[in-house]
């Protein structure tokens, strides 16, 4: 009888290991083919508010891909800083600076071929880059469950530590610059 259930229990050994990858896989493809429709919305649509709202998605997106990679602290502050500092900025920016609301015709113009050429064309340098760079590398999330997991939380502290310990002097210049820019689109939108 042992005999006959040894292959279903290494069957059953096998599925256990690996159940998060199968929907993180089709969660991830799900959310992709949301990112790229809402990010051909950003540079497509004719309005300028909507394509901010359509950055949300694209934003919010990689947020969520974050998330899947396990990594909660990125996931958090992609939402934090990007959905809610950053899209604030464009939006205060668009209001400020009197852009037109409505529908836009003239935010498009004829050289619209030339930009879905340049775009393929990073588009496959970027591809055969990343291809050629990782090859056949496969992303596993073994690391979070062997001394990672028992150790604590240590990817979070690493990432803290590196980003606030040498980056915190680019970090603060990024904040006042963007503070210098949303004073500048109030000067400019107040000038009468």
């Amino acid at each position: 009888m042992t005999a006959l259930l040894t292959p279903f229990a290494a069957l059953a050994q096998v599925t256990t290991e690996h159940t998060f990858e199968v929907p993180a896989n089709v969660v991830f493809y799900v959310v992709a083919a949301f990112m790229v429709f809402a990010a051909i919305r950003v540079v497509t649509t004719d309005n300028i508010v909507h394509a901010a709202l359509w950055l949300i998605v694209v934003l919010a997106g990689v947020g969520l891909n974050f998330l899947l990679l396990q990594a909660e602290f990125v996931a958090v502050t992609q939402v934090l800083v990007y959905l809610g500092a950053i899209v604030v900025l464009f939006l205060f920016g668009i209001m400020l600076t009197r852009a037109p609301l409505g529908r836009a015709d003239d935010l498009d113009n004829d050289q619209r071929p030339i930009g879905i050429v340049v775009g393929v064309l990073l588009t496959s340098v970027i591809g055969f880059a990343v291809i050629r760079t990782f090859g056949s590398d496969k992303l596993t999330f073994e690391a979070y469950a062997g001394p990672m997991a028992e150790a604590g939380n240590q990817r979070t502290t690493a990432l803290a530590n590196e980003i606030f310990g040498p980056q915190l002097i680019p970090f603060e210049v990024l904040s006042v610059l963007l503070t210098a820019a949303l004073i500048g689109a109030i000067v400019l939108a107040r000038r009468d």
